[in-house]
């Protein structure tokens, strides 16, 4: 391994239409019992939400810099199965299940190993820097529509 692989962040990626994006449970992650605070995996699934739709061409910074605007949470619904522990290796599976013209909704799943430790369905919500909703540029519903049928496909 080189000194660029080393500085480079971690960057997830697709298997098929599934985005995977692995990270490790640190002790700041952890409450007093040992194990991982709740609100820690939403922590998880927004970076892992992120990587993905930078991973699939999706520039987020540069739409909010010019004004286009940024996506927001609108909706989340999230079921915790298992406790995560410090150290463990966790797996955070994401796939886009649909889209409309000012939302994409997004399955995650928390993982460890091959135990299931968490998902989530969330909705997010394009909106105009006012805060009103606004349509998704078109070449990212393209992208959600290619992965919906990706995931269908699989």
């Amino acid at each position: 391994m080189t000194r660029d692989d080393l500085d480079r962040p971690y960057a997830g990626g697709f298997v098929g239409a599934e985005h995977r994006f692995a990270l490790r449970v640190y002790f700041e992650d952890t409450d007093l019992t040992g194990v991982v605070y709740h609100a820690n995996y939403l922590r998880y699934m927004e970076r892992a939400r992120s990587d993905m739709l930078r991973a699939a061409g999706i520039d987020q910074r540069a739409a909010h810099d010019d004004g286009t605007g940024a996506y927001a949470i609108a909706d989340l619904a999230i079921r915790y199965l298992r406790p995560a522990r410090l150290d463990d290796a966790l797996q955070v599976v994401s796939r886009v299940v649909r889209s409309g013209a000012a939302t994409c909704v997004i399955h995650q799943t928390v993982m460890h190993g091959d135990e299931v430790l968490a998902t989530a369905e969330v909705t997010a919500a394009f909106l105009a820097p006012g805060g009103r909703p606004r349509r998704q540029p078109r070449a990212w519903t393209e992208i959600f529509e290619r992965l919906t049928e990706d995931d269908q496909g699989a």
